[in-house]
Order: C-alpha cells, then structure tokens, then sequence
C-alpha cells in the first residue's frame, strides 16, 4: 500500500490505487474501485461498487461513493459510477451507481464543484464546471449539461434535464426540462429570464447575450406555440451561433420545458 493512504483506513487488494493518492483515517475502498493520480480523499469516506474516480479530485469526509442505487428494480448488476477529474465534493455527498434499465452508469464529468450534503442518483448524467450547492438533490435518470449552477435546496425529478448555463435559485423545485442559458425560481420551477451575470463570466460578448434575449423573448414572450418558436430560433441561430443550444436541447427533451 502507499505510504498516503492512513493505517487506519481499509482498502481492498484489488482496489486500484495510484501511488501518490491520499486516503484518510477510517475510509473504506471496495474491491472494485479505481482511483487516479493525485486525488485525495478525506476521512471515514465509503467507495464501493464498480467505481472509477480521475485525477486531482478531492473528496470531502463522510461521503458515500458508488453505493447500489434506491431503485427496487436493482439487482446488484455490476453498474458503474464514472467521476472525472479536478472534481471538489464535499461532506456527506452520495452518488450511486448506474440501473441496467438505463446507461448503466451514473457519470460525473471534470471540474465540478459539488458541496455538502449533495446527492446524485443512479444514472445521472453531469457535465464539466457545473456547481451544486448544499443540499441540492438530483433523482435517478437526470441530466445536467456544462457550467449549471444548482442553488442550495434545489430537486430535480428523474428524467429531467437542465441545460448549459442554466442558474437556479435557493430552493427550486424543476418538474420539466430547463432550457440553457435560463434562470429558474420557484415551487414548481418557472423561468426568469437568461443568466446574464453567468454569461459575462464566461466570456459571452454583447452580441450573443442580446441574441439569446432574443431567443428567450421567442420562446417566452411572443405566444408562439414551441414549434412556431422553434423555427424562429432556426432563423436566428443563422447569424447567431449560441442560439443554436436552445434547438439542440429541445430535440433530446422528452419531459417538456418549464413555464
């Protein structure tokens, strides 16, 4: 074992490990793990199933990583939990694996900044620099696309998607896909507009983020039926490229957008 890992801690032979990872007093490493370079896990940590963690992540004490998933349908198939690189997760997180009834894997992208008390359920897909505050919960089968940011307290139901982009406030219920680039508030979640601070952030010029306006007025504002918005925004995505995220979101959403 590496000198890096505590005495205290318990970790299986089969376990892969690379050699500079810290693991510390108390945790527990299942057979099945994989953990990459420079990743340091905290005290009293749990990683167990068929889990592979990148590099450089830092993992916070008392989470539960790769537990079976709170599906009855789970008969203890080999599913998998997929985490990236670069990823902070913070105390008393819980990601599970995949269900064979879906992707088989719960997959967590790079460059995610995931606070306390944050669960991720079975086949949950996340992207790359989405941040979750405390407390915000994702149900089986959800998907969260590059740069979201969860508020504390905020529950997504399964099968939802939330785009690129999107911000949600403290508390927010979503019970329908949410389009990129949105602000969304509320018990049930509704739109406020595009995150235009978010945007800025990131580097989004003047022009884009008055096209995206544009888009959100199309879609929101006008009375136009979806499709009739839709075919707006094929016109606008011509000389505005950005736009062109609302359209692909709306061909992979099953659920319907939020009102």
């Amino acid at each position: 074992m590496s000198a890096n890992i505590h005495p205290a801690a318990i970790v299986h032979p089969d376990a892969r490990i690379a050699d500079d990872v810290e693991i510390g007093a108390y945790s527990i490493i299942g057979a099945h793990v994989e953990i990459g370079e420079r990743t340091r896990i905290g005290s009293h940590v749990v990683i167990t199933g068929h889990t592979r963690i990148g590099r450089e992540n830092r993992i916070f004490q008392f989470s539960s990583l790769g537990e079976a998933p709170q599906d009855k349908k789970y008969s203890g198939e080999p599913t998998r939990l997929e985490i990236g690189d670069r990823n902070t997760i913070r105390e008393f997180c819980t990601f599970n694996v995949g269900t064979v009834q879906d992707a088989g894997a719960t997959r967590i992208g790079n460059d995610n900044w995931i606070m306390a008390y944050v669960h991720i359920a079975h086949d949950c897909q996340v992207g790359h620099h989405t941040t979750f505050a405390n407390n915000a919960q994702l149900a089986g089968h959800v998907h969260i696309n590059d740069w979201a940011i969860l508020g504390g307290y905020t529950g997504v139901h399964q099968f939802c998607r939330v785009g690129a982009h999107v911000m949600t406030a403290v508390g927010t219920v979503i019970l329908q896909d949410v389009p990129p680039y949105l602000m969304a508030a509320g018990n049930t979640a509704s739109p406020y507009g595009i995150n235009v601070e978010g945007l800025k952030r990131r580097g989004f010029n003047a022009d884009s983020i008055t096209a995206l306006k544009r888009a959100y007025r199309a879609i929101y504002k006008s009375g136009l039926m979806l499709d009739e918005a839709k075919a707006k925004l094929e016109e606008m995505a011509k000389e505005a490229p950005d736009v062109q995220l609302f359209l692909d979101f709306f061909d992979v959403s099953k659920r319907g957008i939020i009102r």
